[in-house]
């Protein structure tokens, strides 16, 4: 099969990693790519947001499944495009990428479909949120509506805090008009969860969970970033509480979806806090994690290739999928600067070096290569250092055995991850 997969981070050469491990494989595209998904695909320098030229190269090298790997093009249409010229895609329609695309379409989906998660109020004056935030009290998430490539989220532990939010997300527009209206709503108690499952439609596989660190400080301190590290499997997230997620969110909202006309296709990646009542949504997301995707694909032992293609044609019954059983972790190093600013062009050293060591495997996020073969830090995070083992406890030393292999003192990573589990 020809295959071109869509965007250019740790999670895209994740997916083309697993990918060109594929018998079924023949030819792999990525666009527009980055100096590690070169090693395994053949990089295309289209932007991944711009739909049309998408499109015009599958259609031009006769490609036989789009996978798309981050959540801007499949709401921008990506998924419909495909269809019109015949391509299978991986990833749900427009009006089904409203699941991420809008956190109030989410949350109202939710509700229709009966799915338990937190009480929430929609608002687009901002004089109105801070009356309700003022009335219900902290601590409370505030959330702007849009896609704010997983920054739009504030769990705020004071009314005072929470406001603040509410200033910089629909005054003064930190995620431009992703904030123009926010979702409120009250905090849930709990260990947060990510959960994937691969759906066609109708069916649902569940494909692994994970448990990602959001805050850029050691203990989950700072401010949110797009995830600092991830491992997986999550102890905490037992076999009877994947089945209660999947019967009670996951298959739900496939009904609810279907039942509206806009069947998703894709993964379907939920969000969970495990309270005292079971396993609530936070939110829903339209394609894999970024680093639970690197953490997931380090454990998978099935084929990629056919699972993806069976949910892009609405074929998954039947399908099985097998993960190791040995745990997997990633630690994400970015760059300084990062969640803010981060200084780009920094080499960094040592790469194949850290990525000799046993158990490691090194995904490139924000890298560029320099004429002379230099990788250079070229995003706010630039790379995804995984390691599996037999116990958590030896993955994450081979993971930070890779990172104390590194040169690059333009950069910076988080000592604790997997922390809870340990």
């Amino acid at each position: 099969m020809r295959v071109l997969v869509v965007g250019g981070g740790g999670r895209e050469h994740a997916l083309c990693w697993a990918l060109s491990r594929s018998p079924l494989l023949t030819k792999l595209w990525c666009a527009p790519g980055n100096p590690g998904i070169a090693e395994v695909a053949a990089c295309v320098p289209i932007g991944a947001t711009d739909v049309a030229a998408l499109v015009r190269f599958a259609r031009q090298e006769s490609v036989e499944l789009v996978v798309a790997g981050p959540e801007a093009p499949l709401t921008l249409g990506l998924a419909g495009a495909c269809a019109e010229a015949g391509i299978p895609c991986f990833g749900p329609s427009a009006a089904a990428a409203q699941l991420e695309g809008s956190k109030a379409f989410c949350k109202a989906v939710a509700d229709e479909a009966g799915v338990p998660t937190a009480a929430w109020r929609r608002f687009d004056d901002a004089a109105a949120a801070r009356a309700y935030i003022r009335a219900q009290g902290a601590p409370i998430v505030v959330k702007a509506d849009g896609l704010a490539a997983g920054k739009g989220v504030v769990v705020a532990a004071t009314v005072e805090e929470a406001e603040a939010a509410i200033a910089d997300i629909m005054e003064s527009r930190v995620h431009g008009e992703a904030g123009a209206t926010v979702v409120i709503e009250d905090f849930l108690q709990g260990e947060e969860i990510s959960f994937f499952a691969l759906c066609d439609g109708e069916t649902a596989l569940p494909f692994g969970a994970a448990q990602d660190h959001k805050r850029v400080g050691e203990g989950d301190t700072g401010p949110n970033t797009g995830g600092m590290g991830a491992y997986s499997p999550a102890p905490s997230f037992t076999p009877a509480l994947q089945q209660q997620a999947m019967e009670r969110i996951v298959l739900p909202t496939l009904r609810a979806m279907a039942r509206r006309g806009t069947p998703f296709r894709g993964v379907l990646f939920a969000g969970l806090m495990l309270t005292a009542a079971g396993p609530k949504l936070i939110e829903f997301n339209v394609r894999f994690g970024d680093p639970e995707c690197q953490a997931l694909m380090l454990r998978l032992r099935s084929d990629l290739l056919p699972a993806l293609l069976a949910a892009a044609q609405g074929s998954l019954a039947g399908v099985q999928l097998a993960m190791s059983d040995d745990p997997s972790l990633v630690v994400v190093m970015a760059a300084e600067g990062y969640p803010g600013t981060p200084r780009k062009g920094t080499e960094i050293r040592g790469l194949a070096a850290a990525a000799a060591l046993p158990g490691v495997r090194i995904f490139h996020a924000g890298t560029a290569r320099r004429a002379d073969g230099a990788i250079l830090a070229d995003g706010g995070r630039v790379l995804g250092i995984g390691g599996t083992a037999a116990t958590l406890r030896a993955a994450r030393d081979a993971a930070y055995a890779a990172v104390d292999a590194l040169d690059w003192p333009g950069g910076f990573c988080r000592r604790d991850i997997g922390h809870r589990a340990l």
